[in-house]
């Protein structure tokens, strides 16, 4: 079968930080937003793939955005999701509970404390509405596109959550719309866990993700590159293939200085 018209391109973005004028900056440079910060992707799918708040200067700025580029490429035919970062976890679990402590063995725990010691902005949490609640609280944690598997968190702990990525999401969501604490808890604490597909069993391990959930190469952010290759953040130009071309990481590591990855799918290095 041979189709005239290619489909529409995919791209996934990671973690912002709360860096917005950079996000936008990296969007107008792919053509997916003009200079008034407005879609003009046409029908382009763009995935965010979590962590908008924290480290950075204007969380609830990024999230402004991210919540107007999706009404704008509905409208426009095509498409803009994202995903759950942990830190928007944090960022809810701290609006719900604040310093409410989490029964726990291991020593005082709670909401403030983590995500005060994990760059949360006061400012952030002045700004944030009902409608930015209700809109972070209803993301999902997992999604296929353009046949990958998409994830915040380098982690298998989404695979306790449920059996597929419905099941998975619709868990997640129950646990944010109620109050037990020590779900939000456990949510925000396996979130944080990271390099699952790292080491010689990486691939194997990608697979087994994948033929659970599907996709045929798993995309992530939350793990900075420049950690995994032992580099620094200003040294990175573009994502990282690794686990036998089954996981393709692709937070750039804004917050400490190195570049807003916007990554078109599938993304094969260059020769």
């Amino acid at each position: 079968m041979h189709d005239d018209q290619p489909a529409s391109p995919t791209y996934v973005v990671g973690d912002v930080h709360g860096h917005r004028d950079e996000l936008a900056e990296a969007l107008r440079e792919k053509g997916l937003i003009d200079s008034d910060d407005d879609w003009s992707g046409g029908e382009a799918t763009l995935w965010f793939l979590g962590d908008f708040v924290d480290r950075g200067p204007d969380g609830v700025g990024v999230i402004d955005l991210v919540m107007r580029l999706e009404r704008q490429a509905a409208a426009a035919g095509g498409h803009c999701g994202t995903l759950l970062g942990n830190h928007e976890i944090l960022l809810l679990g701290m609006y719900h509970f604040g310093d409410t402590e989490v029964p726990s063995d291991f020593g005082p725990r709670s909401f403030a404390r983590s995500w005060e010691i994990n760059g949360g902005l006061l400012e952030d949490q002045d700004r944030l509405t009902p409608q930015h609640i209700e809109w972070l609280t209803t993301r999902p944690m997992l999604t296929l596109a353009a046949d990958h598997l998409l994830m915040h968190s380098d982690t298998l702990e989404y695979l306790d959550w449920g059996e597929d990525i419905d099941g998975i999401n619709a868990r997640g969501r129950e646990i944010l719309e109620g109050s037990d604490i020590q779900a939000w808890w456990d949510v925000w604490r396996r979130m944080t866990t990271r390099y699952a597909f790292r080491g010689p069993d990486g691939a194997d391990v990608a697979q087994q993700v994948m033929d659970r959930l599907g996709g045929v190469r798993i995309v992530h952010g939350h793990s900075v590159i420049a950690d995994q290759l032992g580099i620094h953040p200003a040294q990175i130009e573009g994502p990282y293939l690794y686990a036998g071309g089954k996981a393709l990481g692709i937070d750039g590591g804004l917050f400490v200085g190195g570049p807003c990855l916007i990554v078109s799918l599938p993304w094969e290095p260059e020769d």
